[in-house]
C-alpha cells in the first residue's frame, strides 16, 4: 500500500469463555501505533467516525462473524474490519463490536496506521510463523499479531458445541477383494494403525515433557516469583530473533563490548530493533540480565529506551530494544569532527530530556529506581536527537520510604560516581544527581571528565569547572564548537546547576524535580555552590576504576560499554 493511501485497519481481539449473554468483553490486546497522527477537525477523523458507525450498525454482517468496510477517498480513505470467534452468538458478537468501536477513540484518540491486506498465501505464512513461535514449555500460550492469532490451553477456552460440525466426507466405494483375504487385511489395519498412533503419541508426549522440564530448569536460576510474571509477556522465541538478525550476521553488527554484541534486526512486522546478545563470558550475569528485564519492562517514558522483548534459552541471553538510529551521546559530544552537529539548542534539549528521564525513575514511575550508571555512552539519541537513557543492568529499586542503601559491590564508571558511593558504597537518588551533574558539564564542554589528568593542571572536569566558576569565567568551559552561537545565560545557568549537582554533601545536591524546575524557569533562585568534593586527590599508579583498562568499543545502543563492568570494594 502506498504511503499516500492512509488506510486505518483495526482488529478487535477479545478473550471469551462460554458466554450465555452479551457483556463487555475483556481486552487481550490493543495497539495504538503513533507513527502517524490525525486531528479531530480533519477529513480523516470524519471518515473514521463514518466507518466506525458502519461497522457497529444493525446492518453489519454479524451472522458471519466478519465484516469489512471503507469510508472516504484516498489519501484519507479509512479501512476497517471486525472478526468474531465462531463459537460466540450473534448477540455477543454485536455487543463486542459495539463496545470496541465505542472504545476505539478512547484508547487510540489520534493514531492511524497503514497496513496492507493479506493474500491467502500471506495469511497461511502468518499463521505458520506465529504457531512456530508458540512456547513449548507452558501449559497455555497465545500469539496475537495484527493479521492472525493462535492459542492453546490446558482447559477449553471456547464453546465447542457452538461450532457447527462439518458433514463427514462421502464413503469411497471400492470393490472388496475376493475371498477372506480382504476381511483379514481390513482387520489387520484396524488393529495395527491405532497401536501405531498410540505409540507415536506416547513418544511425542514424552519428548514434550522432557523438553519442558529442561527449559524450566534452565530458567529457574534466572527468574523466580513475580519477576517472571512481569517479564513473561515480553519473552521471544530464539528463532524469531535469529530470523530478525539474519542469524546474527556480521553485516548487522552495530556494536561490541565486554557484555557482548549488539545487532540491528527487523521483526516480522517490520519493526527495526537493536538486539543485545550477551556473551557467555560477559560481566553481566543472570542477576544483571534478570534485573534489566524486570526493571525496563515496567518503565515507559519518552526519555528512556524501550525494551521490546527478551530471550532466555539455554545459554543464550538476548535483550531486544527499540532501534535508536543516532547512536549514543558520547559518539557526538566527544568527537571533534561531530561536536558541531550538537549546537547549544540541541545540547540544552538533551540536558532537559535526561533530567526528565531520571525524574521519572526517581519519582514519577510506579517504582523508585536508582540508575547507578548514568553517563554519556548510556544516553542514546533518536532521529530527532531526543535523549533516551539506557542500560539498567546496574539499577536498583528502592522501597517507598527508603532513601539510601549500602553495598559492598560497587559498580559503575569512574568519574561519574559520587564520593559517598565510590568510597563507602552508599547510594541514593543523590548518587544519580551527582552523575547527572558530571554529564551536564561534559555536554557543555565537549570534554570527558577523565580527560584532565594530564592537562590543564586539574584533576578532572569537575575541578576544572569549579576553578573557572570561582574565577568568574564560566563561559571558558563552553565547547569552542558552539561558543559563538550559544545562549550565554542558559549556559551559565547550566554550569551553575552542574556544580550544584556535584556537591560533596549529598544533602546539598538538588533533587531531580528541583533540577527540572531550574532548567525550565528563570525565576527560580539557585543556591550558591560550594567547592565540589574531590575524593581522588591524585591519580594512583593503577586505578581500579580506570576505564582505559577496558576496551574502547562503542555500541550504537550504548548498552555494552565496557567501562560499566567495574567492581571495586570499599576500604
Amino acid at each position: 500500500m502506498s504511503s499516500s493511501s492512509a488506510s486505518f485497519i483495526f482488529l478487535f481481539l477479545f478473550s471469551f469463555l462460554t458466554i450465555a449473554s452479551a457483556q463487555d468483553p475483556t481486552y487481550v490486546y490493543h495497539n495504538c501505533p503513533n507513527t502517524t497522527l490525525f486531528t479531530r477537525n480533519s477529513t480523516y477523523f470524519t471518515n473514521l467516525q463514518t466507518l466506525l458507525s458502519s461497522l457497529s450498525s444493525r446492518n453489519a454482517s454479524y451472522s458471519t462473524g466478519f465484516q469489512n468496510a471503507t469510508a472516504g477517498q484516498s489519501p484519507e480513505r479509512v479501512t476497517g474490519l471486525f472478526v468474531c470467534r465462531g463459537d460466540v452468538s450473534l448477540e455477543v458478537c454485536r455487543s463486542c463490536v459495539t463496545f470496541a468501536v465505542n472504545d476505539t477513540l478512547n484508547r487510540c484518540p489520534s493514531q492511524r496506521e497503514c497496513t496492507p491486506d493479506l493474500t491467502r498465501q500471506d495469511c497461511s505464512r502468518c499463521l505458520q510463523v506465529i504457531i512456530n513461535q508458540l512456547p513449548t514449555d507452558k501449559i497455555g500460550a497465545q500469539n496475537i499479531v495484527p493479521s492472525c492469532s493462535s492459542r492453546f490451553e490446558l482447559n477449553p477456552f471456547y464453546n465447542e458445541s457452538a461450532i457447527p460440525t462439518p458433514p463427514p466426507p462421502p464413503p469411497v466405494s471400492a470393490p472388496p477383494p475376493p475371498g477372506k483375504s480382504g476381511n483379514s487385511g481390513v482387520l489387520v489395519v484396524a488393529i495395527v494403525v491405532p497401536i501405531i498412533v498410540v505409540v507415536l503419541l506416547f513418544i511425542a508426549g514424552y519428548c514434550f515433557l522432557a523438553k519442558r522440564k529442561k527449559k524450566n530448569y534452565d530458567t529457574a536460576s534466572a527468574f523466580d516469583g513475580d519477576d517472571i510474571t512481569t517479564a513473561d509477556s515480553l519473552q521471544l522465541d530464539y528463532r524469531t530473533i535469529q530470523s530478525a538478525t539474519d542469524n546474527f550476521a556480521e553485516s548487522n553488527k552495530i556494536g561490541e563490548g565486554g557484555f557482548g554484541q549488539v545487532y540491528k534486526g527487523t521483526l516480522l512486522d517490520g519493526t527495526e530493533v537493536a538486539v543485545k546478545r550477551l556473551s557467555k563470558s560477559s560481566g553481566q550475569g543472570e542477576r544483571e540480565f534478570k534485573n534489566e528485564v524486570v526493571l525496563v519492562a515496567k518503565l515507559q517514558h519518552r526519555n528512556l529506551v524501550r525494551l521490546l522483548g527478551f530471550c532466555l534459552e539455554g545459554e543464550e541471553r538476548v535483550l531486544v530494544y527499540e532501534y535508536v538510529p543516532n547512536e549514543s551521546l558520547d559518539y557526538f559530544v566527544f568527537d571533534p569532527a561531530k561536536q558541531g552537529q550538537l549546537d547549544w539548542s540541541r545540547r540544552y534539549k538533551i540536558i532537559g530530556g535526561i533530567a526528565r528521564g531520571i525524574l521519572y525513575l526517581h519519582q514519577d514511575s510506579r517504582l523508585t529506581i536508582i540508575h547507578r550508571d548514568l553517563k554519556a555512552s548510556n544516553v542514546l539519541l533518536d532521529a530527532d536527537m531526543n535523549p533516551k537513557i539506557a542500560d539498567f543492568g546496574m539499577a536498583r529499586i528502592f522501597g517507598i520510604d527508603q532513601t539510601e542503601q549500602n553495598t559492598s559491590r560497587i559498580v559503575g564508571t569512574y568519574g561519574y560516581m559520587s564520593p559517598e558511593y565510590a568510597m563507602h558504597g552508599q547510594y541514593s537518588m543523590k548518587s544519580d544527581v551527582y552523575s547527572f551533574g558530571v554529564l551536564v558539564l561534559e555536554i557543555i564542554s565537549g570534554k570527558k571528565n577523565s580527560s584532565f589528568y594530564q592537562t590543564d593542571g586539574a584533576h578532572d572536569l569537575v575541578s576544572y569547572a569549579w576553578r573557572l566558576w570561582s574565577n568568574g569565567q564560566p563561559l571558558e568551559l563552553v565547547d569552542p564548537a558552539i561558543v559563538d552561537n550559544c545562549q550565554r545565560n542558559e549556559v551559565v545557568r547550566c554550569v551553575h546547576i552542574g556544580l550544584l549537582c556535584v556537591q560533596e554533601d549529598p544533602v546539598e545536591r538538588p533533587t531531580l524535580s528541583s533540577i527540572v524546575l531550574m532548567l525550565t524557569s528563570n525565576t527560580v533562585t539557585l543556591p550558591v555552590p560550594r567547592q565540589p568534593g574531590l575524593f581522588f586527590q591524585s591519580r594512583p599508579e593503577k586505578d581500579p576504576l580506570d576505564s582505559s583498562q577496558f576496551s574502547n568499543s562503542r555500541s550504537l545502543l550504548g548498552l555494552v560499554d565496557d567501562a560499566s563492568i567495574t567492581e571495586v570494594y570499599p576500604r
